[in-house]
């Protein structure tokens, strides 16, 4: 059999939690990521919480929009747990308590709290709940370095961050390697958003993402021959970033070779000699043959 999806969900509504129940179950069958979900639902956040930390498998969350959620949401960035989520508005609301906070609001202020790959869909979208799993999953492992999680009480390079965002690229990996299980490369891999390709984004944004790789790669590099514990996870960052931006193997070249002419210039002026950077051709190659191997996945096999 197929893995399973596990959904885990915090509802406080018993008619919502068994109207999703139900829609679940009608997804199994339909949905996208074909196959049976396992779902496990709790009215209580501190339960919930409770059962997050010690269960390691969960691929998605589900939330009420209550008075609690951003609360909810602190608590999870706070044990650097990161998964995809959904916010599923209420139904009619009994009481303040239950009542949706963000209904006239966008995202931002859940992307500026837990990360930017977080999804809203209402109770009369329910039928398509699998679809917006399959979305926030997808969109999850697309976060990246390009599109960061907030440092509200961390700075770059503190023990936080690198917590959260090792926290992050193991969730991430995960997921993707059951993914792939699941459906093997016709799945995520294939199911690239066009919108995200650097052809289609606007001119500053293209600016944006490419100076990002550029530092991306040139910490890489800089770090390449220590063979540091998380230099796979840098890699496998960046090409990932690369991958789902449509990015040429050229453009990474082309990158390569705009910093070894910067690490050139250095080194000539200090009156050392660059020959060294001849052994950093084994970081582009290194780079390049995750890349292609992406987008070899990514190909359609014949039936």
């Amino acid at each position: 059999m197929r893995p399973q999806l596990f959904i885990c969900c915090l509802i406080s509504s018993d008619a919502l939690a068994q109207s999703l129940k139900h829609s679940l179950q009608r997804g199994s069958f339909e949905g996208a990521l074909s196959g049976q979900y396992s779902l496990t639902q709790f009215a209580v956040e501190t339960e919930f919480l409770s059962f997050i930390e010690r269960e390691k498998q969960l691929d998605c969350l589900i939330l009420q929009d209550t008075a609690k959620l951003l609360a909810t949401l602190g608590h999870l960035r706070e044990r650097a747990i990161f998964l995809p989520t959904v916010i599923l508005d209420s139904v009619t609301p009994s009481s303040v308590q239950d009542s949706p906070i963000l209904a006239e609001a966008d995202l931002s202020d859940l992307a500026a709290l837990y990360h930017t790959a977080v999804l809203r869909t209402s109770v009369d979208q329910l039928h398509q709940i699998d679809q917006t799993i399959d979305r926030a999953i997808d969109q999850f492992l697309t976060l990246s370095l390009s599109c960061p999680l907030p440092e509200q009480d961390s700075t770059p390079g503190s023990l936080a961050a690198l917590t959260t965002h090792t926290s992050l690229v193991a969730q991430q990996k995960r997921l993707s390697d059951k993914l792939k299980e699941r459906l093997g490369y016709l799945g995520v891999y294939y199911k690239r958003n066009p919108q995200n390709f650097l052809r289609h984004l606007s001119s500053s944004e293209r600016k944006e993402l490419i100076q990002q790789l550029k530092e991306d790669y040139r910490e890489i590099v800089l770090n390449y021959f220590a063979r540091e514990d998380n230099l796979n996870e840098r890699i496998d960052n960046f090409v990932n970033v690369a991958f789902f931006a449509d990015i040429s193997v050229s453009t990474i070249v082309e990158m390569h070779m705009e910093l070894m002419d910067e690490f050139s210039k250095q080194l000539q002026l200090e009156g050392r000699s660059d020959d060294i950077l001849l052994d950093y051709r084994l970081t582009l190659i290194d780079a390049i043959a995750h890349l292609c191997e992406m987008y070899r996945r990514s190909i359609p096999r014949e039936s």
